[in-house]
């Protein structure tokens, strides 16, 4: 009886991660999925998951960084406006694209250095400023276009958002994957990234250990910012249009993706990996949703639902896990008695 209670705690311990976990609800998701048409697994297919939530998942990694760090950034989809519309309305006014879209990219890094200035050095809470800058950075790229729809951008850009460049990957898909394996590298394998989780675990301790705090969250913010300044731009170059309402409501997704892959919301733990597959998650599960002719709001409703699970569901595994350990321990030590 001991032996097969033995066998039964072996085999719940496998699930060692949140990543396995992760790994199994995406393979029943791909099951689903593939049974309401043959054409869900094409290569195609996956790629165009990407596509339409590319913009997104680009700014995914940065902000990955920013909630290990124990910070949060709202505002990183009212920056994708903002340089979307500034890059709109500047091209209305007869300046050369290129160079519009190099101060574009300046603004982004204005917009996360002013976001990193309150929080940083003034201490306020990142929560607050970067849901007042929310508001402000969307108003203000309504009052570039107003009500309008600007579009008419030259064939070049327009073909950097919608055709593929290299093989069947779009630019915006390219760039993803390299910050990725940039983000990667960073997170994991250099003293900065050992330094985000140190923060994010105890900013008082990382203090006293000499490690310099302010200075990595403004680096993390202007990071956020010249990346959303970038997705924003490429968003742009996809639809080849803007409005000001552009990348409107896109914090769902984004936090969602990070939460579910296992980022603690207060900041410490977390890997990009777990991240990278949160992110197939909800591609796949907007996907399923849109074959199944489930509306908008229903697929809103649902990735709320889903972040209120990616809070929840960490903690719960981990105490599920240590449950299971001492049963393990117990019966080792029953056994040896």
């Amino acid at each position: 009886m001991l032996q097969k209670r033995n066998l039964f705690l072996n085999s719940l311990a496998k699930l060692k991660s949140w990543e396995g976990f992760l790994l199994f609800l995406l393979a029943v998701i791909f099951i689903i999925n593939s049974q309401q048409t043959s054409a869900y697994l094409s290569v195609q297919n996956q790629i165009n998951l990407f596509i339409l939530s590319i913009e997104k998942i680009i700014v995914v990694l940065t902000m990955t960084f920013l909630i290990i760090n124990a910070e949060i950034d709202l505002s990183a989809p009212s920056i994708m406006g903002l340089a979307a519309c500034l890059m709109a309305w500047l091209y209305t006014q007869g300046v050369p694209l290129p160079l519009a879209l190099a101060i574009c990219l300046l603004v982004g890094v204005l917009c996360g250095l002013f976001n990193g200035l309150w929080i940083a050095y003034a201490n306020l809470s990142s929560l607050v400023v970067t849901l007042a800058m929310l508001i402000c950075y969307r108003g203000l790229a309504r009052v570039f276009l107003e009500d309008k729809s600007i579009g008419g951008f030259p064939e070049w850009f327009n073909l950097l958002g919608q055709k593929p460049l290299i093989g069947p990957f779009p630019l915006a898909m390219i760039v993803f994957f390299v910050l990725l394996v940039i983000a990667v590298v960073i997170l994991q394998y250099s003293g900065f990234g050992r330094h985000v989780f140190v923060i994010g675990n105890n900013a008082e301790v990382a203090r006293y250990s000499g490690v310099r705090v302010k200075r990595v969250k403004m680096l993390l913010y202007v990071a956020s910012g010249f990346v959303s300044a970038l997705a924003g731009l490429l968003f742009a170059a996809r639809l080849g249009a803007v409005r000001g309402d552009t990348a409107l409501g896109f914090e769902l997704d984004i936090i969602t993706m990070v939460l579910l892959g296992g980022v603690s919301i207060f900041g410490g733990s977390g890997s990009l990996f777990g991240v990278f597959l949160s992110i197939l998650i909800v591609l796949n599960l907007r996907n399923g949703m849109s074959l199944a002719n489930l509306t908008g709001h229903l697929q809103t409703g649902v990735i709320g639902a889903l972040l209120i699970f990616s809070v929840l569901a960490p903690n719960i595994f981990a105490q599920v896990r240590a449950a299971f350990r001492r049963r393990r321990v117990a019966a080792a030590r029953d056994e040896a008695c």
